[in-house]
């Protein structure tokens, strides 16, 4: 199974959620001035073996914007939103700093974190760059696949 994300020419690119070559379900992804939210997780969990959206999608949950809450999955979502908020200010954050901002996030939103580190925060970085690198390359229209060479993100 793997991700297909397709850059769109207006407010969304596209993913789609591939299983044996074909289209399962497809997301409407709004534009962020960055790589794609689910392609963050994508390389948040495909990084840290952690289950979040994507683990759950492609274990075979519906891709909705409400799932039901889960532990693990919730810290993914919040180390997902430090991820992002790290690239809207340009990918330079001290890891230090992204690990205080993801416990005062976990707090805030009731959730517990996960065990994560600062070299877990650089090496999810690096992944991400490599995937904005690769993202930027593709023209509107095209397309990019990204896949668990295990079959899933746990």
């Amino acid at each position: 199974m793997h991700l297909v994300f397709t850059k769109g020419s207006g407010k969304h690119d596209r993913m789609d959620v591939m299983r044996d070559d074909v289209v399962s379900e497809s997301i409407e992804c709004p534009k962020q001035g960055i790589i794609p939210h689910d392609m963050v997780h994508y390389a948040v969990e495909s990084m840290l073996h952690k289950r979040g959206f994507v683990g759950r999608v492609l274990e075979g949950e519906a891709a909705t914007f409400q799932m039901q809450a889960e532990a693990e999955s919730d810290g993914v979502e919040r180390l997902v939103e430090v991820f992002q908020a790290d690239g809207w200010s340009g990918w330079n954050t001290a890891p230090a700093d992204m690990l205080d901002l993801y416990q005062v996030t976990c707090k805030a939103r009731q959730c517990e974190p996960l065990n994560v580190g600062e070299d877990d925060i650089g090496a999810v970085r690096r992944r991400i760059l490599d995937l904005t690198a690769q993202w930027q390359a593709v023209p509107v229209g095209k397309s990019l696949a990204v896949g668990f060479e295990d079959g899933g993100a746990a």
